[in-house]
């Protein structure tokens, strides 16, 4: 069941739909939001998040075992990200987690929470964990600073686009030149019943704005650049989500053969897309090389300051120096895409030389 956000009720606010159903799209002025979030002056309301807590002596390295990250040594207050994954090594749960010292909080999409609540009670044997889903106790809101009146509650700190201890990066730029490093992203957990009081009279930014913050980042969301086939290579995610050196979980052996050995199918790519035009293309429409189809658009948003932009899952063999064409219906957009994960990304044992010059820690 969607909760719908009492913010919903502030004057010209929204509705969005799809994932996002529950909070506002917007309040009337999605532009001046948008600049408003990326200045720090205004936060969003992420209520639609779902929240799931795990308790117990045993909750990091249980958590350890099944994930795709080293959270054994998470310290109070430190912000991780976690995959699961199939036997596989396809994305089915992505986790962002703080752990204040007795509780693992696990931020997820709302689609998300009940089947992971499901899914790790199934796994917790004899372990002393406590799962809970507990979406309709804690809200969510998003800021690109932090907050210092909020420093008593508990924060999630993107740790993107930085490569984390263990991580690897795909794409070919460094981190300073990485464009999430013009977003640093914070997530506040708030009781739900204080939301309105918590946002007090701050200036409000619709979701809109937010994923505009994202695509521009280039930032992976799971259920928008993901499908049932997603291994995390694909989305640059073993930069943040991924520890390469760690024991056994499942999926492992895909993470480390095609790190290794080969390369990942498909790419995560950025569109500029052609402004001349009065719409945009929805999220699921071809891209198309020639008359080819080469992928699907995944995310769409109107930027404040670039106009049009979207990302896109492709072939690995498409050229970084295609102009692609997205179609909507009958409506083309042109389409000139930016790298994000590397077209030879993978095949790291005997690299010499290539396209890629991500790096690694």
């Amino acid at each position: 069941m969607t909760i719908k956000s009492p913010l919903l009720s502030r004057p010209g606010a929204v509705e969005a739909g799809g994932a996002d159903s529950g909070v506002a799209s917007h309040y009337g002025e999605p532009l001046r939001e948008q600049r408003a979030l990326a200045s720090g002056t205004a936060v969003v309301d992420l209520s639609y998040r779902g929240v799931v807590t795990v308790a117990g002596p045993d909750r990091l390295s249980w958590l350890n075992t099944l994930s795709s990250q080293q959270v054994t040594n998470l310290q109070p207050g430190e912000s991780s990200e976690l995959l699961l994954l199939s036997v596989q090594g396809r994305i089915e749960f992505d986790a962002r987690v703080v752990d204040d010292g007795g509780t693992t909080w696990l931020i997820v999409e709302a689609a998300e929470a009940a089947p992971l609540t499901e899914w790790l009670n199934r796994m917790k044997f004899m372990l002393r964990v406590e799962i809970a889903d507990v979406s309709d106790e804690w809200a969510v809101l998003g800021s690109t600073r932090a907050v210092p009146e909020w420093s008593a509650l508990k924060v999630w700190q993107d740790p993107w686009p930085h490569v984390g201890t263990g991580g690897y990066a795909y794409s070919v730029v460094g981190e300073d030149a990485h464009p999430g490093a013009e977003r640093p992203w914070f997530e506040y957990l708030v009781p739900a019943s204080e939301l309105e009081a918590t946002v007090g009279d701050r200036p409000l930014a619709g979701v809109s704005a937010a994923e505009a913050l994202r695509v521009a980042a280039w930032r992976p969301r799971l259920g928008a650049e993901t499908d049932d086939k997603t291994i995390p290579h694909e989305l640059d995610l073993l930069r943040t989500a991924v520890h390469l050196s760690k024991g056994c979980y499942k999926g492992q052996e895909t993470i480390a053969r095609v790190h290794n050995l080969g390369h990942p199918p498909r790419r995560l790519v950025f569109l500029q897309l052609d402004g001349s035009q009065h719409t945009m293309p929805v999220a699921g429409s071809p891209v198309l090389l020639g008359e080819r189809k080469v992928g699907t658009v995944t995310s769409v948003a109107q930027h404040y300051e670039m106009g049009p932009i979207a990302l896109a899952v492709i072939k690995r063999s498409v050229a970084p120096d295609e102009i692609l064409t997205v179609m909507d219906g009958e409506e083309p957009y042109t389409a000139a895409q930016e790298v994000i994960v590397a077209p030879d990304a993978g095949q790291v044992i005997g690299r010499q030389t290539g396209f890629l010059r991500g790096t690694h820690k």
